[in-house]
Order: C-alpha cells, then structure tokens, then sequence
C-alpha cells in the first residue's frame, strides 16, 4: 500500500490556502511539505495538526493506495 495526499492538495484549492500557508499554520518542515509532495509517508502526529488547521477529519486529507504490480518488491 501506498498514501495517497491528493484529498489535502484538492481541499486546500477549495479553501484558497497554499501549501506554505498551511506549513506555517500547522508548524511543519519544508521537508515534510517535499515528502508530501511525494506521496511519502509522513507520521500521523503531522496528519493530526494538517487536520486540525483545517479542521476536518484523517480521511479528508489522505488515502490508502494499492501499489501497482510493477511497485510491488518481489517476495
């Protein structure tokens, strides 16, 4: 599996608000905002304050992917 952050970048296009902004807001690195950027996992510690800034819910922000067959390591 894999995260999926398009849910956080659409509802911040929705609330007019940047990424530094919510950077700023939440009390985050720039290089949380690259790993985000990513699609890299991030701690749950960083998701809760995304959420709290924008007070909303986890699932509003980030998604489980399934990894597709060529990401899968061979076992």
């Amino acid at each position: 599996m894999s995260i999926s952050y398009k849910k956080l970048f659409i509802l911040l296009i929705e609330r007019d608000m940047t990424k530094q902004e919510l950077r700023k807001k939440a009390g985050f690195s720039a290089g949380t905002m690259t790993k985000l950027n990513r699609g890299e996992p991030v701690t749950v510690e960083v998701l809760l304050r995304i959420c709290e800034v924008l007070s909303c819910d986890i699932g509003d922000i980030c998604s489980a992917q399934p990894k597709s067959a060529d990401e899968e390591a061979p076992h």
